[in-house]
């Protein structure tokens, strides 16, 4: 197993309904996985601005003097969005191909990965495993750094814990008696660091669950498209395939 898979949120999104399958037929349509994305995207958005409406970010942002929450924030946004932009990528891939299975080399189609595996694994001699691999990098390779920022919101999110109960632990050690004057301001503090720790922590679980499950299904498609590359090419280009590293798999 991979090291993404072992982060928290993606092993909860990897058992969701749907998660770990094949594409949908929505996403083999022209720019499916796209449109399924922006979908997505816009019930995120929709609960977000009824959240801002009942007042829950003002309250979110002034309950956490870190930061972290809004970096966690800042983060999963500029994920989302190259999730986005990747998954019209994917999907240009994926018409070509589709373009080039249904019609063949009179496709008329620009050149894509799947055809540029064809051409190298077809030329005599080639290394088709080091080709195989190629394949592989194009299709899921950028996808490893979006995974790291993915489990960053996590530990982004425990370091907020850490820093919320260090809080309190500093304010507990600090007191040298109970002193009922000093009761009321005592508390808060103390309530001020345990809302850090479960603000930040919620806040980066749930982006990093939201995210997971967006990655997920670029991987999942991208693990179809490498398949149907590999099954477009001639039986000469993969005939030594079992010899070479495969791609990465999500």
């Amino acid at each position: 197993m991979s090291a993404h898979h072992r982060m928290l949120g993606a092993a909860v999104v990897s058992r969701l309904p749907g998660a770990g399958h094949s594409p949908l037929a929505l996403e083999r349509a022209p720019h499916g996985l796209f449109l399924l994305w922006a979908a997505y995207m816009g019930l995120l958005v929709f609960a977000s601005v009824l959240l801002w409406r009942a007042g829950a970010w003002h309250r979110l942002v002034d309950a956490d003097p870190t930061g972290l929450t809004q970096v966690i924030t800042a983060l999963f946004s500029g994920c989302s969005v190259w999730v986005g932009r990747r998954a019209w990528a994917l999907g240009e891939q994926r018409r070509r191909l589709d373009a080039w299975m249904a019609h063949g080399a009179g496709s008329g189609e620009a050149p894509d990965w799947a055809a540029e595996y064809r051409r190298g694994g077809g030329t005599p001699g080639a290394d088709r495993g080091t080709w195989l691999q190629v394949l592989g990098e194009r299709a899921h390779g950028p996808h490893e750094m979006a995974w790291w920022l993915n489990g960053i919101q996590l530990k982004l999110g425990l370091l907020g814990k850490v820093i919320g109960f260090s809080i309190l632990a500093l304010q507990l050690g600090s007191a040298q008696s109970f002193d009922p004057a000093q009761a009321s301001s005592l508390l808060k503090t103390l309530t001020g660091g345990l809302g850090i720790a479960l603000l930040t922590t919620v806040t980066g679980l749930t982006g990093n669950i939201l995210l997971g499950l967006q990655l997920m299904r670029l991987d999942r498609f991208a693990d179809a498209l490498v398949a149907d590359a590999i099954a477009s090419a001639p039986p000469g280009a993969i005939s030594g395939e079992a010899h070479g590293a495969g791609p990465t798999g999500s």
